[in-house]
């Protein structure tokens, strides 16, 4: 009894294309995202050494040890209990967060005007915003610091970067009126028509429509805030009872420059509410990113 041996059938044209097509897609995936781990790395890293320098002692920071030795979680209530710290803190505090909710009750009644009004005069409006963003603060630091300081006798204190919020930011209203453009007039029209005021239009369908814009706005003005250098420097530096994280950080620095753990301490704790406030609410903030400027 002989046995039929079947011969290997050789491999079509078509299947040769789909497995060259399947290696091919496997070696996109991996590139592309041995590039993603690569650019994580590239971002992650810097944040990984001040964390770990802040853990270490006063004579292993900034050694060739990656590890500490001991984890020296005391450097962290050694900067709290700074003289000032909490002042710091405190104030910046003040300063993000009156900032950005200044900065929304004033911006958002405007971008609603320029996205959803017709009127005379609004394209000329909506160029003098757009101009007021290419001024650079440098240019009327001299005339504002003379009227804050010398007429309004508010020198020393954070009040005259916090009340010119009251009065619209241009960033924040371009980027609102830029996102209201997406949200449908039918929706408004149809408010009117059942008898809603524009006010009411605005609290009632407008406002939970933006969402997302408004967080990314919101997000935007308190990380500004937050990161402020130069507005403090100039209006507060003559008071260390008015100074905020970002200023006093430096001053912290130069006093303790031979303590670097101290002051990668220092750094962490400035950083990390940013951090955590991004990391909650980073999907409104790139919906709102995202969605913005889909109409010009």
């Amino acid at each position: 009894m002989t046995v039929a041996v079947e011969r290997p059938v050789a491999p079509t044209a078509a299947g040769r294309a789909a497995r060259a097509a399947r290696r091919t897609a496997l070696l996109h995936w991996i590139g592309v995202h041995a590039l993603g781990v690569a650019a994580a790395l590239f971002f992650v890293l810097p944040f990984v050494f001040v964390l770990l320098t802040s853990l270490m002692s006063d004579q292993q920071a900034l050694t060739r040890d990656l590890l500490p030795d001991t984890w020296v979680w005391s450097n962290y209530t050694r900067v709290v209990e700074t003289p000032g710290f909490l002042t710091w803190w405190r104030n910046t505090l003040l300063y993000a967060g009156l900032g950005t909710v200044l900065t929304l009750l004033s911006s958002v009644p405007v971008a609603y005007a320029l996205a959803k009004f017709r009127f005379r005069g609004q394209r000329l409006a909506l160029m003098l915003v757009v101009a007021t963003m290419m001024l650079p603060p440098q240019v009327v630091i001299i005339p504002m610091y003379l009227f804050w300081a010398k007429q309004m006798d508010l020198s020393g204190t954070l009040w005259p970067l916090i009340v010119p919020l009251a009065f619209g930011d241009a960033f924040s209203i371009f980027l609102l009126r830029q996102f209201l453009l997406t949200i449908p007039d039918e929706y408004i029209e149809a408010a009117r028509i059942d008898g809603c005021g524009e006010l009411r239009t605005l609290l009632r369908v407008v406002l939970p429509m933006a969402k997302p814009g408004i967080a990314a706005v919101a997000l935007f003005q308190f990380f500004f805030c937050w990161n402020d250098y130069f507005g403090p420097q100039i209006y507060a530096s003559e008071n260390p009872a008015a100074w905020t994280l970002s200023y006093g950080l430096e001053s912290f620095k130069g006093a303790h420059h031979t303590d670097w753990n101290l002051t990668m301490a220092a750094t962490v704790l400035v950083m990390a509410p940013v951090i955590v406030v991004f990391f909650f609410a980073q999907k409104a903030f790139v919906e709102g990113v995202t969605l913005t400027g889909v109409k010009g």
